[in-house]
């Protein structure tokens, strides 16, 4: 089992509060569109595992009638059309792990040292609409996984931060209202969270703006105004668009700069600082051709593998805790070749 030990971030907020696995601790592979697309790369989930664990998988989940029954259910999928094929979650994520998972649980039966590798998968649940049947049929699914999870006890209030209960797998979501009220605040107190959502940021005024006045007001506005406000008992990470770091986000790449580099170690403090996990998406480096075979979205891409593992490895150095890109493989071997 590989582990990524980054250094560990104490400060105010997170030494003092949180524990088992904290912001800060491990940079990980966030394994962007982690699932089919109308029946094609059905491989990517194999290809993620195949790099080890610990790993980040993303799942998107959408709420639809999608073989015409006439009922609504959960999906993995990114969008429509859907052709009735789409699966669930618990098949398409659950029960793919469940031998891995398993054997872990069983191996930290007697080697108390295997939790250390824990939480070994973190889902990071994309849900792409706040249906509240939605959310709730999310939130069933993972109680039929609870004891694979990791959780935290409901406090009296959200502010009130208790440690992580750590288990093979933590839940990551988008944070919407209607997330936190199923998985948080409808909890009796001391009853287990079992996903945590991510906090909102703020963003520059751009109105009135060209679009390249945009561009750069994005990665000029400061960290301590995107997010003024600790991690709490469930909202515990913070998702971030490139478009933060670098102007124009990685269509914009063009030479890595000191600058650059000193803006994503700034906003990585600045999360960890307040006690968040924080996540980049998503950079990639391919031909065109490449992205048409494998199903590449091209407004991630960064033009070139070389520009791609330079910002891989500027976010490895940083600290980032969830590393996103559809390039799995590669990204591993970018790893590895830093010896992290």
């Amino acid at each position: 089992m590989r582990r990524i030990w980054i250094g560990m971030v104490f400060s105010a907020v997170s030494s003092s509060v949180l524990g088992g696995y904290e912001p800060g601790e491990r940079s990980l592979l966030s394994a962007h569109n982690c699932y089919p697309y109308a029946g094609m790369w059905v491989e990517r989930i194999d290809r993620a595992l195949a790099t080890g664990y610990p790993i980040s998988i993303e799942q998107d989940l959408c709420w639809a009638d999608h073989d015409g029954d006439g009922i609504p259910a959960s999906i993995v999928a990114h969008n429509g059309p859907f052709d009735g094929g789409e699966p669930s979650l618990a098949e398409h994520f659950f029960e793919r792990v469940r031998a891995d998972v398993e054997a872990s649980i069983v191996r930290a039966e007697s080697d108390p040292g295997e939790r250390d590798g824990w939480p070994m998968i973190v889902l990071d649940l994309d849900i792409k609409d706040d249906e509240p049947g939605h959310i709730e049929a999310i939130h069933r699914t993972l109680q039929r996984y609870q004891d694979w999870l990791t959780t935290a006890p409901r406090a009296a209030s959200v502010s009130e931060r208790r440690s992580l209960e750590v288990g093979p797998i933590m839940v990551l979501l988008t944070g919407t209202p209607d997330q936190r009220r199923v998985f948080h605040d409808d909890l009796e107190q001391g009853a287990p969270i079992l996903a945590f959502g991510r906090r909102r940021a703020s963003g520059p005024d751009t109105s009135g703006m060209s679009a390249e006045q945009k561009r750069h007001a994005r990665v000029e506005f400061p960290p301590s105004e995107m997010i003024d406000t600790p991690a709490d008992n469930f909202h515990r990470w913070w998702n971030n668009s490139w478009h933060v770091v670098e102007a124009g986000g990685a269509n914009g790449a063009g030479d890595w700069t000191p600058a650059e580099a000193e803006r994503l170690r700034a906003l990585v403090e600045h999360a960890h600082e307040m006690g968040y996990f924080i996540r980049f998406y998503t950079i990639n480096g391919h031909s065109k051709a490449d992205g048409a075979v494998f199903g590449y979205s091209g407004g991630y891409n960064t033009g070139s593998i070389e520009a791609a593992r330079v910002r891989w490895q500027a976010q490895l150095e940083a600290g980032v805790d969830l590393i996103a890109t559809d390039q799995y493989r590669l990204f591993d071997e970018c790893r590895d070749a830093m010896g992290e």
